[in-house]
């Protein structure tokens, strides 16, 4: 007894000891935990303590992001393979949602028993486990995660003191996390926030007021700046060297006026017209707004400034002004005539020959006639560009569109003749015929008067891919390489001071008429004095109701295009283009189609956005800088398998081929207007909606609801790879058919396998492992040997058998 009472006090000792010891080890673990706020960082440090302080063989943490996000899953102990076999293990996701659902510590002793007692599959990871330790983790009442440690046979059991140190570190964790994606959030924020200066077309520049340094420049601010600074020279040598020249006349030196003194001052500026010029003569006007901002003494501590090019209004102004004159001419003329024929017929003292006088009423009828079509031109110009010009696409035949526009052409005295070559055998178009007539009449008109009065015009109409392109050739004088871009721009007249009559609205409208049936118009030439050729193209019918030529056999439960384009709401769309105004541009037009506009100039920033933001499109830029777009979207569609349409103002066909052969759905040239940029996104999103069946395959276990692009087995989802859900849907929106793998090459991969199918029997393997099946006795893909694949027919949710 008396020994025992001797051991006691050692025994507390050796107890206090441990239990500091044990403390210090939590508190050195709290540190770390909370030393980073990046989310990543958090949650990798959290799994390692954990592991650490319970001497534990293996650990994984699960935090839970916003609705329809993958959760994040991080381990400790487990290689890269193990790592992601754990999670592709069919019963691995129901295992983790079981333990995800724990509001209470477990320890299980036998992981196996374990699942037997509860009625579960068998947990057969790529790491042999036994007993498991499992802790959720809570803030604020609220579940967010769960941490997970695990031993091997061989191990030691979980102790109640490993479990009390995990509930520990899982209250440390709870406010680290929070913290963490609290600061997540934020930075997001600012992202978004300086991605929107960076890009808008006003320039932003923020000043210190104690140094006068600018701290901040956006892109548009750069370049008004650029334009000015010579290549040698710093932003400070140019602001020395800068003169203001204010509305009210008065002109301010920064030579004799530092920018410190200017801006201890903390005017307030707005809207003011300001003209920055340098010694050299070089100037640039801009609107200017300046506002101070002050510090908590009332001291002015920065000056955030915005300015606008004006020159892009001067244009627009001129352009204006010479429209008006040529409008005017155009008016004034007309009404010269039908004033003068009224006259001589009213002021005649003597009675006028009928013939003469049906004469003068025959001029007033074709002055009169000028004059609507131009007020015409007008109205459609104004439909053009406030989006509401009208069409009302039906099924057509281009022959009977040809004719009617070759019959309106020679009735309007056309000297030139028509040579018209139209394909065999082409399908139905999708056209307003009044309004392609117009185009067609327009282009022909067009020909007519940059051609030699015999001259041949050639009208040529093809197949191309799912539309119909038709052409119109002239053998005339041809357009300049550096006028092409601008042929379709209101106002726009190559050879002004020879047009006499033409009004520069035509191309303009014929180019908003095309877009607004889904095609796109453009015009080639091989320089002055060799002719020119316009060329447009309209959708098929079958291309309007979302099936092609190359499609695969056709579903009959397809939904309808404008169904399922219209159920996808505000769908989010990615836009990414490195110049201001464009991505303004393409971000308004967006909004007012009903579209949510996720935008960005940073190739990096659209990564993480598409990753993010899951837009169900992408608009990209052919040239950005530092990156080459075709990689982009690659990179893109690595993350998630949307359609991509390119905008450029690159428009030679070697471009626009390298962008369709790389997977593209559409190229749209630069200038565009927001009809058309509207029409080929409804256009791609339909199809892409067409080729996807309006039900969920399901089959046993196995459901493919192909509306929320989602895979569930025995209620659990399925995380594939955008490659791997492409298979996957193609074989079971076709269930019951044997599918080519030539087929599936072409459907799945697009043609970029080289016809190798050694990267499709890999995708399968992973398939099939995720799916839980054998590759002996498949349930869901069977393979016909040398021939192809094929899914067994499935049900809709509500029918009672198997198809």
């Amino acid at each position: 007894m008396r020994g025992d009472e001797l051991n006691r006090p050692d025994d507390r000792d050796r107890e206090i000891s441990e239990l500091r010891a044990r403390l210090a080890r939590l508190s050195e673990a709290g540190l770390r935990i909370n030393e980073s706020l990046d989310f990543d960082t958090v949650l990798q440090e959290v799994v390692d303590s954990a592991r650490a302080l319970t001497a534990s063989r293996y650990a994984a943490i699960t935090i839970w992001g916003e609705t329809g996000q993958t959760p994040a899953f991080i381990v400790s102990g487990l290689t890269k393979e193990e790592h992601q076999g754990l999670w592709d293990m069919p019963q691995g996701q129901g295992f983790f949602e079981y333990l995800s659902g724990l509001e209470e510590p477990l320890r299980v002793p036998d992981i196996d028993a374990h699942l037997r007692a509860l009625g579960m599959p068998r947990f057969q990871p790529s790491v042999t486990l036994s007993s498991m330790l499992v802790a959720p983790i809570r803030h604020q009442g609220v579940g967010v995660g769960t941490i997970y440690l695990a031993h091997e046979a061989s191990d030691r059991p979980f102790t109640q003191e490993d479990e009390e140190t995990l509930v520990l570190v899982a209250s440390q964790a709870a406010m680290a996390i929070a913290n963490a994606r609290r600061h997540r959030e934020e930075r997001r924020a600012r992202a978004n926030l300086e991605t929107l200066i960076d890009t808008s077309p006003v320039g932003v520049v923020v000043f210190d007021a104690a140094t006068g340094e600018a701290v901040s420049f956006n892109q548009e601010a750069r370049r008004i700046v650029d334009s000015l600074r010579d290549p040698d020279q710093t932003t400070e040598q140019l602001l020395d060297l800068l003169t203001f020249r204010r509305a009210d006349g008065r002109e301010v030196s920064l030579r004799e006026f530092p920018m410190t003194e200017l801006l201890s001052i903390g005017e307030t500026l707005r809207a003011e017209e300001i003209v920055l010029r340098i010694p050299d003569g070089r100037s640039v006007t801009v609107l200017l707004n300046a506002t101070p901002i002050h510090a908590d003494g009332g001291a002015v501590e920065s000056m955030v400034v915005t300015m606008q090019d004006m020159a892009a209004v001067e244009e627009l102004e001129r352009l204006r002004a010479e429209f008006l004159a040529m409008v005017s001419h155009e008016l004034r003329a007309p009404l010269t005539s039908i004033k003068g024929a009224a006259a001589t017929v009213l002021d005649s003292t003597a009675d006028l020959d009928p013939a003469v006088v049906r004469q003068f009423f025959r001029i007033v009828e074709d002055q009169a006639d000028r004059m609507h079509a131009l007020v015409s031109d007008l109205l459609d110009v104004a439909r053009i560009e406030t989006g509401t010009l009208s069409v009302r696409p039906e099924p057509a035949e281009v022959s009977v569109l040809v004719d009617r526009a070759r019959s309106a052409f020679i009735g309007s005295a056309g000297g030139n003749s028509l040579a018209i070559d139209i394909e065999a055998d082409l399908p139905l178009v999708m056209a307003d015929k009044g309004r392609i007539v117009q185009v067609l009449t327009n282009l022909l008109s067009n020909a007519g008067r940059h051609s030699p009065e015999r001259s041949v015009i050639r009208v040529g109409v093809t197949r191309d891919e799912v539309r119909v392109a038709i052409s119109v050739a002239d053998e005339g004088r041809g357009i300049p390489a550096e006028s092409l871009p601008h042929l379709f721009r209101k106002f726009s007249r190559v050879h002004a001071e020879e047009q006499a009559g033409d009004t520069g609205l035509g191309l303009a409208i014929c180019k908003g008429i095309v877009e607004a049936h889904g095609g796109r118009i453009w015009a080639e030439s091989d320089g002055l004095g060799l002719g020119a050729r316009f060329t447009f193209t309209l959708p098929t019918v079958e291309d309007a109701a979302g099936g092609t030529a190359v499609a695969a056999p056709p579903v009959t439960t397809s939904r309808a295009p404008d169904e399922a384009v219209a159920a996808a709401g505000r769908a989010p769309v990615l836009a990414v283009d490195d110049d201001p105004q464009t991505l303004r541009y393409v971000r308004d037009t967006l909004a007012k189609s009903g579209y949510d506009p996720v935008v960005t100039g940073e190739p990096e920033e659209a990564l993480r956005l598409m990753a993010e933001q899951r837009p169900r499109l992408a608009l990209l830029d052919l040239m950005l800088p530092g990156a080459d777009g075709i990689e982009l979207m690659k990179d893109l569609r690595a993350i998630a398998d949307v359609p991509v349409i390119f905008l450029s103002a690159y428009g030679r066909d070697e471009l626009i081929a390298k962008a369709f052969d790389a997977g593209a759905v559409d190229y749209v040239v630069k200038p565009f207007s927001p009809t058309e940029l509207s029409a080929r996104i409804k256009a791609a999103l339909r199809l892409r909606a067409a080729a996807e069946p309006l039900e969920p395959y399901v089959l046993g276990d196995l459901v493919v609801d192909y509306d929320e692009r989602s895979v569930t087995l025995a209620g659990r989802r399925l995380h594939l790879t955008p490659t791997e859900y492409r298979l996957l849907a193609e074989l079971s929106a076709n269930a019951g058919q044997m599918l080519t793998y030539e087929h599936l090459l072409a459907r799945v991969w697009r043609g970029k396998s080289g016809g190798d199918v050694r990267p499709m029997r890999t995708i399968v393997s992973k398939l099939r492992r995720k799916l839980g099946e054998d590759a002996g006795n498949p349930r869901y893909i069977v393979t016909e040997p040398r021939a192809g694949l094929r899914m067994p027919r499935g049900r809709t949710p509500d029918s009672g058998g198997a198809g």
